[in-house]
């Protein structure tokens, strides 16, 4: 039995977390700040029995009183979205960034040496793609004029031909394209570096959209799901970005809890550094069939295609599945069907 503390256990993906790893026999201990941007009311006083500790992991002390007995920390708290704007910048970056700078410096101190990263498919930027005359390639950022005209699909750096998106592997290069991504980013260096120093090990879980029970309501934080989810129960159409063509992979959330249960026995075997791993279905839908499929097990109002864009948004990332599969032994299990109907009769997050 591992004792395990759990950053952000009582939020959405968090508490699953937590679920499973109790589920496995392993102690838990929660640290979980009640941030805003997660919780529009304070988090619950205990999580699937186990009391929630109140406490940001800028506080040394408080991060250095959860460690105190601890063998190993998964570490999901995190402010996650697009955000509301640049004013956001300084709190992405305290809350995601400093708070694990503080966590990992107390980590080394209290000699812990296990950490499952909570990281995301963002770091890759756009996904991959392959062009008809000059293979796979990487595309720049999308222009505003052409967003503006309604051309979303990215064409080949070189010639300019449309592109073929193709399946990101963890060793595509990584070109975070908001502040939410340069902070994930920014996570894995640093706990890559604080391994290196430390003789630690992580395993970094690069989550794709993850959706089910739990989602917090629509706010300008939340995930795409649970922003459809929310404008059903309110009698609204979903409205869909773009053309809504844009391929994601949602991944059910107790399959990444699984993910992590399965990260978290990896590390025990002793090895050192840093591993990424995609979590994701390896099977990629559109934001407009994910919207609709909502709509329909609901029972409300179609989707509305607005052609609107953000700047901070890709085109298409799906992943590759494999080395979870191979290494982690984990695949996920949740068809998209089942899920969606499952996720439109479930309670989101007040």
């Amino acid at each position: 039995m591992t004792h395990v503390l759990v950053t952000g256990g009582a939020g959405f993906i968090g508490s699953h977390v937590t679920g499973a790893v109790l589920s496995a026999g392993h102690q838990v201990r929660i640290l979980d700040a009640g941030h805003p941007a997660a919780h529009a009311a304070a988090p619950p006083g205990t999580v699937h029995g186990v009391p929630v500790l109140r406490a940001d992991l800028r506080d040394r002390a408080a991060v250095a009183g959860a460690l105190h007995g601890v063998d190993a920390v998964v570490h999901q708290a995190a402010m996650v979205g697009l955000g509301v704007d640049l004013d956001d910048l300084p709190e992405y970056v305290g809350c995601n960034d400093l708070g694990t700078a503080v966590l990992l410096a107390e980590m080394a101190r209290a000699g812990v040496g296990r950490l499952v990263l909570a990281s995301s498919m963002v770091v890759y930027g756009e996904g991959a793609y392959t062009c008809p005359n000059d293979g796979p390639t990487r595309p720049s950022a999308r222009d505003v004029a052409d967003l503006a005209a309604g051309r979303f699909e990215p064409g080949c750096p070189t010639c300019g031909q449309p592109l073929t998106p193709a399946l990101v592997d963890e060793d595509a290069p990584l070109d975070p394209r908001s502040v939410y991504a340069a902070t994930k980013l920014a996570q894995e260096h640093l706990s890559a570096a604080w391994a290196r120093q430390s003789g630690g090990s992580v395993v970094a879980l690069r989550y794709h959209n993850v959706y089910g029970p739990g989602m917090p309501r629509d706010t300008p934080y939340s995930g795409v799901a649970a922003i459809f989810r929310s404008a059903l129960e309110a009698g609204r159409a979903p409205q869909v970005f773009e053309d809504g063509q844009q391929r994601r992979d949602f991944v059910h959330v107790s399959d990444v809890a699984r993910a992590n249960l399965a990260a978290l026995h990896a590390t025990a075997g002793g090895a050192t550094g840093l591993r990424a791993y995609n979590v994701a279905s390896g099977r990629p839908a559109t934001v407009g069939e994910m919207a609709t499929a909502l709509a329909v097990a609901v029972g409300g109002p179609e989707p509305v295609v607005t052609g609107e864009f953000r700047l901070g948004d890709v085109r298409h990332v799906v992943a590759s599945p494999a080395r979870a599969t191979a290494e982690l032994g984990f695949t996920a299990e949740v068809d998209l069907a089942a899920g969606v109907t499952e996720l439109a009769h479930a309670p989101l997050r007040g």
